[in-house]
């Protein structure tokens, strides 16, 4: 799905595999201009590479986007890069904060990723030679944080509950797993500081919000659904 950066595309619209010996295009993307420096930095000094500015007309086989997080500023970079089929696109990620984070950057046409505090040389040189072949990289618990989530968009399609298990807050979390380890309400209180009526003031929210009948039912709904 990739291609040299003098290569024809192929007639379906996907880049040709890189040519035997050939150095592999790279573009390295990363608003913070010391990030930037370090990514650039790992990458030059491998002969398989060959750094390329952002932009380049004639497009780089690999572009790398370095961020700390993804926010709407990354996701429309990387929506913008996915329109060039002559570039695959990896991601240098500090942090997921959600679930719907990872599979944006999915969505956007991100086929690998590894995160910051693993992105050393040799790392980067693997995900670069990996995404030239056309190859995926995702982690382990990455894919299964992923399927987790796209699981838990499938349930909250066919349950009318389950649109609500977004707005459950750590507090709530918090008070549900509490209840579930047999606590009752004054222990509650004194473990997470607050008053009696507090806990049952949150407590009730839950059971109202999510049409339940009642803690252990709360607390039931929550652990299949993994909110606790």
């Amino acid at each position: 799905m990739t291609q040299a950066q003098t290569d024809p595309l192929s007639p379906s619209g996907t880049a040709a595999p890189p040519r035997p010996g050939r150095r592999i295009s790279v573009a390295v993307y990363a608003a913070d201009p010391v990030l930037h420096v370090g990514v650039v930095h790992q990458l030059r000094q491998r002969p398989e590479l060959e750094l390329v500015d952002e932009g380049s007309p004639e497009g780089a086989q690999v572009s790398l986007v370095a961020v700390d997080s993804v926010d709407d500023e990354t996701v429309a970079l990387l929506r913008r890069l996915r329109q060039d089929p002559r570039t695959s696109t990896g991601l240098v990620v500090g942090t997921f904060e959600s679930g719907d984070a990872l599979q944006r950057a999915i969505e956007c046409g991100v086929t690998a990723v590894l995160r910051r505090s693993e992105a050393d040389q040799d790392r980067l040189l693997r995900l670069v030679l990996a995404m030239a072949k056309g190859e995926g990289v995702l982690p382990g618990d990455l894919l299964a944080r992923l399927l987790h989530h796209v699981g838990s968009m499938q349930r909250a399609a066919l349950d009318p509950h389950a649109s609500s298990l977004s707005t459950l807050t750590a507090r709530e979390a918090d008070m549900l797993r509490l209840v579930s380890e047999g606590l009752d309400t004054a222990e509650i209180a004194r473990k997470t500081s607050y008053s009696e009526r507090t806990v049952k003031n949150v407590l009730h929210e839950v059971i109202t919000r999510l049409q339940l009948r009642n803690r252990t039912h709360a607390v039931g709904y929550a652990l299949r659904n993994g909110l606790i």
